[in-house]
């Protein structure tokens, strides 16, 4: 009699391990597949923009920044400027993944408008600069959604008054780009160039970013 109770009741017991083991599984898989939480890599990282001007009429020269030479003697190779000058250098430093945002008034830009009474005014925006590495496993910087605008006075007319020598009117026109870019780290890369104006002058955006030393 013992023996018949006890053939009856291995079903129910087999049953019952199986549920056990089936409501137990998926919590094991998903504490074996939980994602590993990294560090977020907190260095700091120094960026350097250079705003060159490229122009065919004769002006002063002076010297340029040592760390432009490479990128100098390639402008001279790909473009047709007789002359290249550094109208503005701006550096800033900003946390790995931060974004960057700066206004500014310079000086005029465009050949003509040679008066501090009309300035340019600038704007250089970056969303997120990156520390990443390329397919070779080497550190390189990326800058999400690079912008850079400026609004620079162009020369129209000369207005005359009564008893006065005449004045240059200049209207404001804008200019800019947007891109995304990388660069190894602490080398400068042209990022682009800008027409400013009927004098056949050009902006070159040359920019460079690296660790800021620990």
């Amino acid at each position: 009699m013992n023996v018949r109770k006890f053939v009856r009741t291995l079903p129910l017991v087999a049953l019952a391990i199986c549920l056990l083991f089936l409501t137990s599984t998926p919590a094991l898989a998903q504490s074996d597949t939980k994602p590993v939480q990294t560090p977020q890599d907190e260095s700091n990282l120094d960026t350097q923009l250079y705003l060159l001007v490229g122009t065919n009429q004769e002006s002063e020269t002076s010297p340029l920044p040592a760390a432009l030479g490479p990128v100098v003697k390639q402008l001279h190779e790909r473009l047709s400027f007789k002359n290249y000058r550094l109208a503005a250098t701006l550096i800033n430093r900003v946390k790995n993944e931060g974004r960057l945002s700066l206004r500014w008034v310079g000086g005029p830009l465009a050949a003509g408008a040679a008066s501090n009474s009309t300035p340019s005014f600038s704007e250089f925006k970056v969303d997120a600069v990156k520390l990443v590495t390329d397919n070779n496993g080497r550190m390189a910087i990326r800058m999400q959604n690079f912008s850079f605008g400026a609004r620079i006075p162009i020369y129209t007319s000369s207005a005359v008054a009564a008893n006065a020598p005449p004045a240059p009117v200049f209207n404001y026109e804008s200019t800019g780009l947007n891109t995304d870019i990388s660069m190894r780290e602490g080398e400068p890369v042209v990022v682009g160039t800008l027409n400013i104006g009927p004098s056949g002058d050009a902006i070159i955006l040359v920019v460079s970013a690296k660790r800021t030393p620990q």
